[in-house]
């Protein structure tokens, strides 16, 4: 898979990191270069949380599952 990362210049314009909505566009790209559902398996990053990113997986549930992943698990990591 591609996705062209954003290079961070240090303007005050530009943001430095991924949005919410870069990442629903990296997701709709993996699928088009899949060709087919995909699985994402989550951790709690506050940007994963974020309720139009939510909406966004929910609206499409055919091709597009979830796994988040507890906010503390000891017995995954003893």
């Amino acid at each position: 898979m591609f996705y062209s990362a954003r290079e961070y210049t240090e303007r005050k314009d530009q943001p430095k990191g991924f949005g919410w909505r870069d990442l629903r566009d990296l997701l709709v790209r993996a699928r088009v270069q899949v060709g087919g559902p995909v699985v994402l398996v989550w951790d709690n990053v506050r940007i994963h949380l974020t309720a139009p990113l939510r909406e966004f997986i929910t609206a499409n549930a055919d091709w597009l599952t979830v796994f988040q992943l507890p906010s503390y698990a000891p017995d995954l990591n003893p």
